[in-house]
């Protein structure tokens, strides 16, 4: 062999070594969601979702190992998410190179503290549970969102639930299809709480149902009775509070019932969770207490959605919590990105993420639209019965009794 065909093959054995590199590695995905306190019982099944979604692959794509890491944005302190670790988790995601994927985060007020530095970064991010209208569509939040959560001017920031401008109308078009005249609203005085009350207040007016109060809460207040009194004075026949279970949901309804209100509690889908009914006590949620859902308990999916709740079953030996199908969701949805991109790096598996349309999920067939929020419009309506959440119909269908629907 001459020096000039040893030189040559020498440079197509490096070119070959280089090319199988190119193909092998390891990409992580975190997660960032509060699992210290009492949303760990319902971020526990979210994170059990992805791990379903990437046992499915085997734990590869394209030669390249999917390596998952659980994150906590909780403190002891707060016993809920918390912004410093929150900003300490989306610090560490922007400087590990080897992470090409962020579901999170579980809090909407969490959201804001990461977005713009996940941005910055063009790290693609995924939520799977956040809800506040503000993230993403201009003229539903503050003068500046969602520009000052997209300091490149491109978009990093998807969502795979339906937001609170739908929600929040919703849970107002059953109180007033309920024939209730007038409602007191209570909130948490947070993003996604007093959010979705603003919605709720906005739309309850336009149905000609009075508001007889808007009031915040302190959430490290031990009981609400006080509050729960004036309430009841008002004549109110309904109360609307915009919050989560972990900024006191629970303590809200059961100081209502202990002073003597009678009439209908709505909540919205940050008290969808076990936790609630336990907090609240679930004899003072049944009967006239009713949760909306940005889409359908898991016993109620169909298609997909039925086998993700049948794997889920036979993989962990319970059944879901609400959101656990769309931590599943969001981690299909970044390894089908991951799949189609045509290198594995941040900015084509964020294109790739951006591009997914028709989407054959566990939530049925849908798309990002360009604001990055699921083309996804369903909701429902349920209530609690024998300390379980029940299933009582989706938005839009008619309420028992041939009410006409929302």
């Amino acid at each position: 062999m001459t020096l000039k065909t040893s030189m040559l093959a020498a440079v197509l054995a490096l070119a070959s070594s280089a090319g199988a590199l190119a193909q092998s590695g390891t990409l992580k995905i975190v997660s960032s969601l509060p699992r210290t306190g009492s949303a760990n019982a319902q971020t526990g099944t979210i994170v059990n979702g992805i791990k379903m979604a990437i046992a499915e692959v085997g734990g590869k794509i394209d030669g390249y190992e999917i390596v998952y890491e659980d994150w906590d944005d909780a403190s002891p302190q707060r016993g809920n998410w918390d912004p410093t670790v929150e900003a300490q988790n989306a610090n560490k995601a922007v400087t590990d190179p080897t992470i090409v994927g962020y579901i999170g985060t579980f809090n909407s007020g969490a959201a804001k503290i990461a977005m713009p530095e996940l941005n910055k970064a063009g790290l693609v991010m995924i939520s799977p549970a956040n809800t506040y209208s503000g993230l993403t569509k201009p003229g539903m939040g503050e003068a500046n969102e969602p520009t000052i959560y997209r300091p490149s001017g491109s978009i990093n920031y998807f969502r795979v639930v339906p937001t609170d401008d739908l929600q929040g109308a919703v849970a107002a078009e059953h109180v007033g299809g309920s024939g209730a005249k007038k409602v007191f609203i209570l909130h948490d005085r947070e993003l996604y709480g007093k959010g979705i009350a603003d919605v709720f207040q906005k739309r309850a007016k336009e149905l000609g149902v009075e508001v007889a109060g808007f009031e915040g809460i302190d959430t490290k207040a031990s009981n609400y009775k006080s509050l729960c009194q004036k309430v009841k004075f008002s004549k109110a026949d309904a109360v609307f509070f915009g919050g989560t279970t972990q900024s006191n949901g629970g303590q809200v309804a059961k100081d209502l019932r202990s002073v003597g209100f009678t009439g209908m509690l709505v909540v919205p889908d940050g008290c969808c969770e076990e936790a609630f009914i336990q907090a609240a006590g679930a004899s003072n949620l049944e009967g006239n207490t009713f949760v909306t859902f940005g889409g359908l308990p898991p016993a109620e999916l169909t298609g997909r959605g039925a086998e993700f709740r049948e794997g889920y079953r036979k993989m962990f030996g319970t059944d879901p919590e609400a959101y656990a199908v769309y931590g599943y969701e969001a981690a299909r949805v970044l390894l089908d990105a991951i799949k189609r991109a045509p290198t594995k790096d941040r900015a084509a598996i964020l294109k790739a993420v951006s591009s997914t349309k028709d989407f054959d999920g566990a939530l049925g067939t849908w798309s990002f639209d360009a604001n990055g929020d699921t083309t996804n419009r369903v909701m429902s309506i349920n209530s609690v019965k024998d300390g379980k959440f029940v299933f009582v119909r989706r938005a839009g269908d008619a309420p028992a009794g041939g009410a006409k629907p929302e």
